[in-house]
């Protein structure tokens, strides 16, 4: 099949960044208009020589000057900061921008790419769970579509494709692998090093992700995230421990639809990126024989109350969302760096979350106050 599709991506030096450029030399029609990353300038100057991008941009001031000399035999334009990461986003040719940049970050880029007419493959949870009021309005003015590049999400998109009116929705159903700690109890997580939650029996993903899927924190995330993709509230989490089944959808008949695969993240990534096309894809197929048998459980939220604290701030609305996601990066950023025991990033986000009063319909400005705020709280522990 012929494909033509220009992108930007914001993130390619981190693990769906990559994967989105793994996708791009299978398909030359892909082409990469501009990329970013947050401080790794040796990976960006390699990508950057093979896929030729207009612009690229480096967050970290004197990495991106370290860019600068690295490329300044080519013409390929070299930015910095906040500005850059922007810039990026609306560079004019691209059609779609992959926004795979991590936290809070990814929501102002997001929100300018929005308005510039750019469709949206959104691999950043952190965007709708802060300020999706925000951004769903925004695209919904626009008309550009946000296409959900997580597994999960990708699994419902997929799973609503027959679906003509969000009224015969009862239910979706999230699926989480439960980590490394499945089956655990708090006291035997009270001794967890950051190497223990590093081991994720199924996906190979960044360190943050890693912590928040070992914690449930990543689905608590998503939860907010699937209220906005997809204009319900009635989510119920799953643990399914093979990661094949990657979420679901319940009718108001009772039907399910789900949606299945091997667990790699470049199919929900390819399909955001041809919908409404589907392209072969290699070395991904589903063995149903090796996996045998797909199992579901509960999620243990005495243990693991995070996820019950993020369902909280989901009914609360406005900006609750927001402290719930600050507090959990700062407490990651501490437990990532020995400051901070394992079972103190849910401490950490409950915390926060008792200390900052909602706001309604919180501006943007309001969602970076609180963003602060909360780190504040977190950092002060």
């Amino acid at each position: 099949m012929d494909f033509e599709h220009k992108i930007s991506v914001l993130g390619s030096t981190g693990s769906i960044g990559t994967q989105t450029l793994e996708i791009a030399r299978e398909y030359n029609g892909i082409k990469i208009e501009a990329m970013t990353a947050y401080s790794n300038a040796k990976l960006l100057e390699k990508q950057a020589r093979e896929f030729l991008p207009k612009v690229v941009s480096l967050t970290d001031e004197s990495a991106a000057k370290d860019l600068k000399v690295r490329l300044a035999d080519t013409n390929i334009k070299v930015l910095s900061g906040k500005e850059g990461l922007i810039e990026a986003a609306v560079i004019d040719d691209a059609k779609t921008v992959v926004t795979a940049v991590v936290g809070i970050s990814g929501l102002e880029p997001t929100i300018a790419a929005i308005k510039a007419k750019k469709n949206i493959a959104l691999a950043n949870k952190e965007t709708l769970v802060t300020g999706g009021h925000i951004v769903t309005a925004l695209a919904d003015e626009y008309g550009v579509n946000i296409l959900p590049v997580d597994s999960e999400h990708s699994a419902i998109f997929q799973s609503l494709q027959g679906c003509k009116d969000t009224n015969e929705i009862k239910r979706i159903i999230l699926t989480a692998s439960g980590g490394p700690f499945f089956g655990k109890t708090r006291k035997e997580l009270k001794n967890v090093t950051p190497s223990d939650a590093l081991k994720h029996p199924n996906w190979n993903m960044g360190a943050k992700v890693t912590i928040d899927s070992s914690t449930l924190v990543n689905k608590g995330l998503e939860v907010m995230e699937a209220k906005w993709l997809f204009g319900c509230d009635n989510i119920k989490v799953l643990v399914h421990r093979q990661s094949v089944v990657h979420s679901m959808v319940e009718f108001v008949d009772n039907g399910v639809i789900a949606q299945l695969g091997a667990p790699d993240m470049r199919l929900p990534i390819q399909y955001a990126l041809t919908y409404p096309n589907r392209l072969p894809m290699k070395n991904n197929e589903l063995d149903f024989i090796k996996y045998g048998s797909l199992t579901f459980d509960e999620p243990d939220t005495d243990t693991f109350y995070a996820l019950s604290l993020a369902f909280d701030a989901m009914k609360c609305g406005g900006i609750k969302p927001t402290v719930f996601n600050s507090a959990d990066e700062a407490a990651v950023e501490m437990f990532l760096k020995g400051k901070l025991s394992y079972l103190g990033i849910s401490e950490a986000i409950e915390k926060a979350l008792d200390k900052i009063e909602n706001i309604e319909n919180p501006t943007v400005e309001q969602i970076f106050e609180a963003d602060g705020a909360s780190r504040e709280i977190v950092y002060g522990m």
